[in-house]
């Protein structure tokens, strides 16, 4: 046997920052903190008791009591806030009980504001799609096509019932051209000043939306290809997200998040307010399938989906997971 050649021994040797798991803290260029997560939260009108989401193991449609069960348990892990998706027991054209002071996303607001006060951000999705009974993000015209301009009218309508129920901020979602500045503007009017905007800025019209249909029980027929993004466009997603910065957009955030890393990242160049990234249905739902398989490491997947979020430049990530991994990182 012909001997070894003599090795010349490495001078940098990277491997010495990772020998153990308190110098991997020490160094780590990302973490991921309860802070930085939102929790998505259901409430469905008419429930006396959580009802599960099949397609999403581990979630629920919430009741008015579990919900209130939910965002206290958010609020004692130090989640950043919660994100308020109301699912009505009727639904019409016009979308009308998104703007019902009595509907059930508007007392939803009420109670969580009520339950958790300052500890958590109270944070609401201003969108029509949950409420009409045909499922698109807006009104329609005589055409069956959405209407861009009368349903920023009832943006700026709905913006008005839950700032008026307390909301903290909202989050326009329907990607209709112009809503952030409606929406400012009507807060503005009204002397809500205060409520801040959270605008789903690059929102693309993914396949990964598939269990989020189930979770509000939407009526959508067809799809969202005219209003929300093409999935093969990156630049047009900093330009979304520029236009609502110069309309008064708080936060803006990328829709979803793991298919779109890259948009994460270009957005987070591009502008000056905070970036939030949505961990949506479909990215929780592969992961979950997965791991009821054996076929991944559930809890260290869900830690390093998250990092890799925040990696990307996001500084708050909506996350089904959310409750979750403040659990584990208290670890």
């Amino acid at each position: 046997m012909s001997e070894l050649p003599e090795i010349k021994r490495p001078l940098l040797r990277p491997r010495r920052l990772r020998t153990t798991p308190a110098l991997r803290r020490m160094v780590a260029e990302t973490s991921v903190e309860p802070q930085q997560l939102v929790l998505p939260v259901f409430i469905r009108e008419g429930l006396d008791e959580p009802r599960p989401i099949g397609s999403m193991p581990g979630v629920v449609q919430h009741s008015r009591s579990s919900l209130l069960a939910a965002v206290d348990e958010a609020a004692e892990l130090g989640l950043g806030g919660v994100m308020l998706f109301g699912i009505p027991e009727h639904k019409d054209a016009e979308g009308s009980g998104a703007t019902d002071p009595s509907g059930v996303l508007n007392l939803a607001i009420t109670d969580v504001v009520a339950e958790v006060g300052d500890a958590l951000t109270v944070m609401s999705d201003l969108c029509l799609d949950e409420f009409t009974d045909h499922g698109h993000c807006g009104v329609l015209d005589a055409q069956g096509q959405v209407d861009n301009d009368r349903t920023l009218a009832r943006y700026a309508e709905m913006a008005l019932a839950h700032a008026a129920a307390g909301v903290d901020m909202v989050g326009p979602s329907g990607m209709m051209d112009g809503q952030v500045r409606v929406v400012r503007e009507a807060l503005d009017a009204a002397e809500h000043t205060d409520v801040s905007i959270l605008a789903y800025s690059a929102k693309y019209a993914s396949a990964f939306f598939g269990p989020f249909r189930e979770a509000v029980d939407s009526s959508l027929q067809g799809d969202r290809r005219t209003y929300q993004q093409d999935p093969a466009n990156a630049r047009e997603g900093v330009r979304e997200a520029l236009l609502d910065v110069a309309e008064g957009a708080d936060i803006v955030m990328v829709k979803p998040a793991l298919a779109y890393l890259d948009v994460v990242r270009a957005v987070r160049d591009a502008v000056d307010v905070p970036v939030a990234a949505y961990n949506i249905s479909g990215e929780y739902a592969m992961v979950e399938a997965a791991a009821a398989h054996g076929w991944i490491d559930r809890e260290a997947a869900i830690l390093e989906t998250l990092t890799s979020i925040r990696r990307a430049g996001a500084d708050v990530v909506l996350t089904y997971w959310a409750a979750e991994a403040a659990r584990l990182l208290r670890r």
